[in-house]
């Protein structure tokens, strides 16, 4: 059921991928894609969980039989273990890269007595490793569990073929993701043997955890809903938004008492680059497709990606983009 973090040999290494990267439709179809004609490196098992202990080392948590030191400003008052694992979700080979930390991260074996337990899921294109300033202080709350997944299909988890069809329709191929991501992380709640789950989802986590909790009530004690997308309605001009190339921003909102003002024009490149952006999304490309077709020139991108979140350390930003 579990594959424990472990060391491996050189026969373990993969074509590199940056941890975040969603098969799509796109990547099977044998359309062209720079990354066919060219091998663009490897990175080994070994090296991604050197990669991601020292990311969460960083805020103060210690994976169990990792070398790496934990941040001395978090980790003076008590250290933190925390055990990383992939759970086997189907007999296909599928997996969900998993975060635990038991007991206030005092040890890592399960207690008896019930608890709480607090299953936190990242946004879009993201991983475990975006909520690593966060496990220290929950670990620190009596009575809590925690848990962090990578959704399938992202980060350090398997990434089966998603078989979306483009000429489904919007509502049936809404419905196709929704179920891809609910039941992987409804096997996975069964293979861990969680009876009930305080859900805390990020942007696109926060949206698949809602549908989660809509479908499986019964599992879910509490939702916590971070910044969720999909959820508020949709503005009335949507849809000329996304024909035409406008975003909505601030300054769109209209003060009390004033009727809405009229977005400013974009440039007729803004406008192209969101149309070609749109239709590739509608033909299953994603975001993760473009980073992993440009191959040794994806790091730039990802930095790039990285660098909006401006809190960060250099050192912070380098491991969150590993």
């Amino acid at each position: 059921m579990f594959k424990k973090d472990s060391t491996p040999s050189l026969a373990d290494t993969k074509q590199f991928q940056p941890p975040w990267l969603l098969h799509t439709a796109a990547s099977r179809s044998g359309i062209l894609s720079l990354s066919k004609l060219w091998p663009w490196g490897v990175i080994d098992t070994r090296t991604q969980n050197t990669q991601e202990h020292e990311l969460l080392a960083q805020g103060g948590i210690t994976v169990v039989g990792s070398p790496t030191t934990p941040n001395t400003e978090t980790s003076a008052h008590s250290p933190v273990l925390a055990e990383i694992m992939d759970v086997d979700i189907d007999s296909h080979g599928n997996y969900i890269h998993t975060l635990v930390i038991r007991n206030g991260g005092k040890s890592i074996e399960a207690e008896a007595q019930p608890r709480h337990n607090l299953v936190m899921t990242h946004g879009y294109f993201t991983g475990v490793g975006f909520f690593y300033r966060n496990y220290y202080d929950l670990s620190q709350v009596e009575g809590w569990d925690i848990y962090s997944i990578d959704w399938l299909g992202m980060g350090r988890s398997s990434r089966p073929t998603y078989k979306g069809c483009r000429a489904e329709g919007e509502d049936k191929r809404v419905s196709h993701a929704e179920e891809f991501f609910v039941e992987s992380l409804e096997e996975w709640r069964k293979r861990m043997g969680i009876e009930k789950m305080t859900l805390c989802g990020h942007s696109f986590g926060g949206y698949m955890n809602s549908v989660y909790a809509l479908k499986y009530p019964q599992h879910v004690e509490k939702l916590v809903l971070v910044s969720p997308i999909g959820l508020p309605e949709a503005p009335p001009d949507l849809e000329e938004r996304m024909r035409n190339g406008y975003s909505p921003s601030n300054s769109d909102k209209p003060k009390d008492g004033e009727p809405p003002a009229a977005p400013n024009k974009p440039s007729m490149q803004r406008v192209m680059l969101f149309r070609t952006a749109m239709s590739l999304w509608d033909r299953n490309y994603t975001p993760q497709w473009l980073v992993r077709s440009t191959g040794p020139f994806s790091r730039r991108l990802i930095d790039w990606y990285i660098g909006r979140f401006s809190l960060l350390t250099e050192e912070q930003r380098r491991g969150m983009a590993a």
